[in-house]
């Protein structure tokens, strides 16, 4: 029997933001971009570059937290009680999450449980 593996990502990145005086916060604009970091003002809404993923929000937020804490399917079935196909269901679209499981979920992947609803 093969064993199921689990997806490493590739690099890990983070946002920052920041509140202050106009000039100041183009200064650190300049800065960042120096460092090779690019400005958020730059990108577009997901919604936007991805419109065949729209209403499918709640699946595909329980595959990417998921992926996000580094779990399989089969661990996180064990960490929220929940069974491993019901989490592959859930993932893709043939299960709705519903309110208890929601909660579940959340409390694992340490998230607020309306990001599932």
């Amino acid at each position: 029997m093969l064993a199921r593996t689990r997806k490493r990502p590739i690099e890990k990145m983070d946002a920052a933001r920041f509140l202050g005086p106009p000039d100041k916060i183009m200064e650190v604009r300049r800065f960042a971009v120096s460092l090779g970091l690019s400005d958020l003002e730059d990108t577009i809404d997901y919604r936007d570059a991805f419109p065949e993923f729209s209403g499918k929000e709640p699946q595909i937020a329980v595959k990417a937290y998921r992926m996000r804490e580094g779990l399989t399917q089969e661990e996180l079935a064990k960490l929220a009680e929940i069974p491993r196909r019901h989490i592959s269901d859930m993932e893709n679209g043939r299960r709705p999450i519903g309110k208890e499981n929601a909660r579940k979920l959340a409390k694992v992947l340490n998230v607020d449980y309306r990001m599932f609803l």
